[in-house]
């Protein structure tokens, strides 16, 4: 009998080290994960990446990744990604935290790095809960939402509106790329890949500041099953934290975040004057637009 050629069609990523996780069984943490090491082996960047891992239930990453990896303390991924990709600039630099990571404690560092417009990758595990320490609310815990310190649910009058990341970013100057996926279904999962692909491939190009938000589950703190904890996400967090692009300055016919921040500004004289961004601009087209029609409307 001739022997056939066998062809492999999926395997372990490279990137993805052989390493027993932490996760609890039915947590999104390990597909995601296994997205961003996908996207580092088709984009062959393993050996120029630098990981930057979280406090929180994805603290011990630097294990589960074959690139560098960096331990940051809780809520400082994003400073510590600044300073990493402004010494090393031609390295891809990623931090991959949760909510209460990335939106409590790390507010700050968050909101401030997008609006410098930081060259660095996120990726935002956003499951409404603090996972790692036993389930406390969250910045991102929906209204009426049983936690164990809103055994009430959560009483908005008290403790305020859950943080849409992704709505709140969106006005910053600094920010490229925003996208809010969730990985309930096959379909879901290629559609988060695209975007944390896409994510990476920002900072390669050197467009600016991308954030992929990716809607979550937690089933042993929410204290249901799998399938249940994905039910309730559809049902309650996919309304409250609606799915699709929130900015992209490509999209919008920008060569990077840069260019479209300087189109915004152009009716501003002393944003304007002497800017020695607009040199560095490689398309000045929409800038100029702006700049022309802010002046006619001054005359």
């Amino acid at each position: 009998m001739a022997q056939t050629e066998e062809k492999i069609v999926f395997q372990r990523p490279h990137s993805l080290a052989r390493f027993v996780t932490n996760y609890c069984p039915g947590c999104t943490h390990g597909i995601v994960n296994r997205l961003v090491a996908e996207v580092i082996d088709e984009l062959d960047i393993e050996g120029k990446t630098i990981g930057i891992s979280p406090v929180g239930c994805s603290v011990m990453m630097y294990n589960f990744f074959n690139c560098d990896m960096i331990e940051a303390a809780h809520g400082r991924a994003p400073a510590v990604a600044t300073g990493v990709k402004r010494v090393n600039p031609d390295n891809v630099v990623f931090a991959y935290q949760g909510d209460g990571d990335l939106a409590s404690i790390g507010m700050a560092e968050t909101v401030h790095a997008a609006t410098r417009g930081e060259k660095i990758t996120i990726i935002f595990i956003n499951n409404a809960i603090y996972g790692m320490t036993g389930g406390q609310m969250a910045p991102t815990s929906l209204p009426n939402q049983v936690t164990q310190t809103s055994p009430y649910g959560r009483d908005v009058s008290t403790a305020g509106y859950p943080v849409r990341v992704c709505e709140l970013l969106s006005s910053l100057d600094g920010v490229a790329y925003l996208e809010r996926v969730t990985v309930d279904s096959p379909k879901n999962i290629r559609k988060a890949k695209k975007a944390i692909k896409k994510a990476f491939q920002n900072q390669i190009d050197g467009i600016g500041y991308s954030l992929v938000e990716v809607v979550s589950t937690c089933p042993t703190n929410w204290g249901m099953t799998p399938t249940q904890a994905f039910d309730w996400m559809r049902e309650n967090m996919l309304p409250y934290y609606p799915l699709g692009v929130y900015k992209d300055v490509v999209a919008e016919g920008y060569a990077n975040a840069a260019e479209a921040a300087a189109a915004r500004a152009a009716e501003c004289p002393i944003a304007m004057a002497d800017n020695p961004m607009l040199a560095e601009l490689p398309n000045k087209r929409k800038v100029q637009d702006a700049m022309n029609k802010a002046q006619g409307g001054a005359q």
